[in-house]
């Protein structure tokens, strides 16, 4: 990569991870820069102010995380099983990231769009392998993708609540990765068909 490659790639890099472990409202100018140990002015070389860096980031830290739940359905074994432990362990491993997305999109109307993005990008997926797999099922398209996002939804706020918030009363329903994956894996099974 060329210096100016490089450089941007670190303010973004730097901004993840102040993300990892602050609030997006936190994010600031300043705070990326001494992450990424660049001086002030070099930030406005690459993005126009902190909400460009986090939509920059957000987005492709969104492109990474269906880039990984593709290659988990396609790994041996129950598709469906694979993407949601893929999702569950992208959460756990990434939860500031999550939280930057589900939790702070209000202010920022870039990681509002990066996740509606996710949202929208993974519900067609997952309407286009049910299509495939079950020849249409009976239901239009329209109540298809109505369940991806209900489904969604339910799993993002279990997940939130498990690795943002840390609803004690959900972690101590949750000490069996194995099982909630298995009922989160249930709820999108049982969802999505008639």
């Amino acid at each position: 990569m060329r210096k100016g490659e490089r450089t941007r790639l670190n303010l973004l890099v730097a901004g993840a991870g102040f993300l990892a472990e602050n609030n997006l409202d936190a994010l600031t100018v300043s705070a990326i820069c001494g992450h990424a140990g660049v001086a002030h002015g070099t930030f406005y070389l690459y993005f126009q102010d902190r909400n460009d860096v986090a939509g920059a980031l957000l987005s492709k830290f969104v492109d990474y995380l269906q880039v990984q739940m593709r290659i988990s359905a396609r790994q041996a074994g129950d598709p469906v099983r694979n993407t949601t432990a893929a999702y569950f362990e992208l959460f756990k491993a990434n939860a500031g990231l999550m939280k930057c997305l589900v939790v702070g999109i209000d202010a920022f109307p870039e990681a509002r769009t990066a996740f509606q993005r996710l949202n929208n990008e993974w519900a067609r997926t997952v309407v286009r392998a049910y299509v495939k797999n079950h020849r249409g099922g009976g239901l239009s398209e329209d109540e298809l993708m109505r369940r991806a996002y209900a489904l969604g939804g339910m799993v993002d706020q279990y997940l939130t609540a498990l690795f943002v918030t840390e609803d004690p009363w959900i972690a101590s329903l949750s000490k069996d990765m194995d099982a909630v994956i298995d009922t989160l894996t249930t709820l999108w099974r049982k969802g999505m068909h008639e």
